[in-house]
């Protein structure tokens, strides 16, 4: 029997949405409505190479015995007993309600690995209401949009923890030569940019289709390659064009599998052509790849047809930093996959960049360089009013994520979060990788006193 997970929550969080984007099929009613779903429901899920059952159940709910509501709860309960672990889905965009709370003691009670899953993750307000769910004490809240399929690549690590590997899965982890768990990378950029040529020279055969013509790649093709002792699964994608440009049908898919691989990846080679660089749709590409919080490197390709002069490489470095400022730093690697030049670079450089979008930062030293930072540049006034900084801290890794507790969590300008960043980077050596400062206003402790009256 495979492995079985089942979907709970109160009413109308997106369980059903999920369940259909796991199984690939709209096989659960979506509605806004709550109480749509009213019996269990199971189908086959897969997420990327994960495979499982998933149940999707109603709402949890209280109702007099012997009701429809108590009925729907009994078949909640079966499908809990069935499982072998659950996925607790909250509203983000709400945040935490008692039915929350009093349902989050519920799958305590049931003694399953649960996984918090903070859905509707999407925008500022998602932000704020996963960083409540910490307070049910279910571990980290995994932020994700099931409508969206944003936040799917942090749910398979998660969910790859749990779900039992097969006997060719056991035999390859018992592996000495895998005992590093792969590093999945997404190869990405313009068509034409030269992706599959430097697959092929990395696994030393013609194993991808290569041509002059832009489009020849279509699927998003993954490739298992050991580099140097290290385990690296590597997907090679569709060239991406401005969406204005794209009218055939099929390519609309192979863009959509690219961007699907993108969501799955930890680190994202943006590979750009030598001679025509930092185009427009490269900027586009690698903002996409900051939003979606994955770590950064950058490849300039067909760099033996560029006529050598000196100080070519600190030309692309401060060219980078100029039209990336959102992930200065970002480690950029000359190339050529028809040569093979710079291949050691650019895979150290993907080794380097997973690793610091999995740093966490020491408390005391993050403590230490907030009052630093806060000391040399105070936060500005606003109407005349001082705006209060209180503490920092970080809630997770990939990328480096930090919450900033504070008053008048709007009025804090873009330009001071971004001078935070910045020294943040600077600071603790967090080149090219996303990072995440949610705010979050700390509570009043006398909000709840009523003024006395004269």
């Amino acid at each position: 029997m495979s492995f079985t997970i089942a979907i709970i929550g109160r009413p109308n969080v997106g369980k059903s949405t999920l369940f259909n984007r796991l199984v690939g099929q709209k096989l659960a009613l979506v509605d806004d409505m709550p109480g749509v779903t009213r019996d269990r429901r199971e189908g086959e899920a897969k997420l990327h190479d994960l495979s499982f059952t998933i149940i999707d159940t109603a709402g949890l709910d209280e109702g007099p015995k012997g009701s429809l509501t108590a009925r729907m709860q009994e078949q909640t309960e079966t499908a809990i007993a069935l499982a072998d672990a659950l996925f607790f889905v909250i509203d983000a965009r709400i945040g935490l309600t008692p039915a929350d709370r009093a349902f989050a003691d519920f799958a305590r009670r049931a003694d399953k690995p649960v996984l918090l899953l903070a859905n509707k993750s999407e925008g500022k307000h998602g932000e704020l209401g996963a960083m409540e769910s910490y307070a049910l004490g279910l571990g980290d809240p995994i932020q994700i949009s099931a409508e969206h399929g944003e936040g799917m690549g942090e749910l398979y690590d998660a969910v790859s923890k749990l779900v039992p590997p097969t006997e060719d899965e056991e035999h390859e982890e018992t592996d000495e030569e895998r005992a590093a768990r792969p590093i999945r990378v997404a190869i990405v950029g313009r068509p034409n940019a030269g992706k599959s040529t430097l697959i092929n020279h990395l696994l030393g055969e013609e194993r991808l289709l290569t041509s002059p013509e832009a489009g020849t790649t279509r699927d998003s093709i993954a490739v298992e390659i050991e580099y140097k002792g290290r385990g690296f699964r590597i997907f090679d994608t569709a060239g991406l064009r401005r969406r204005s440009r794209i009218e055939e049908k099929l390519e609309k898919l192979s863009v959509a599998d690219a961007l699907r691989a993108v969501r799955f990846a930890e680190v994202v080679v943006l590979m750009m052509d030598a001679q025509n660089r930092f185009e427009e749709q490269d900027l586009r590409i690698a903002d996409l790849i900051e939003r979606e919080g994955r770590a950064l490197v950058i490849a300039v390709n067909k760099w033996d047809l560029m006529e050598a002069q000196p100080g070519q490489i600190a030309g692309l470095r401060r060219d980078a930093d100029h039209w990336l400022p959102q992930v200065a730093g970002a480690p950029i690697v000359a190339v050529s996959g028809l040569m093979g030049e710079g291949i050691d670079r650019l895979m150290q450089a993907i080794v380097q960049s997973y690793a610091v979008w999995n740093r966490r930062v020491p408390t005391a030293a993050l403590n230490r360089w907030f009052e630093g930072a806060i000391a040399n540049n105070p936060p500005p006034a606003v109407s005349g009013r001082r705006l209060k900084l209180n503490y920092i801290t970080q809630t997770k890794a990939r990328p480096p994520s930090f919450v900033l507790f504070c008053s008048r969590a709007d009025a804090i300008p873009q330009s001071y979060l971004r001078y935070l960043v910045n020294s943040m980077r600077e600071t603790f050596e967090l080149p090219g990788t996303p990072v995440r400062i949610t705010l979050r206003e700390k509570a009043n402790p006398f909000a709840h006193k009523r003024k006395r009256p004269n």
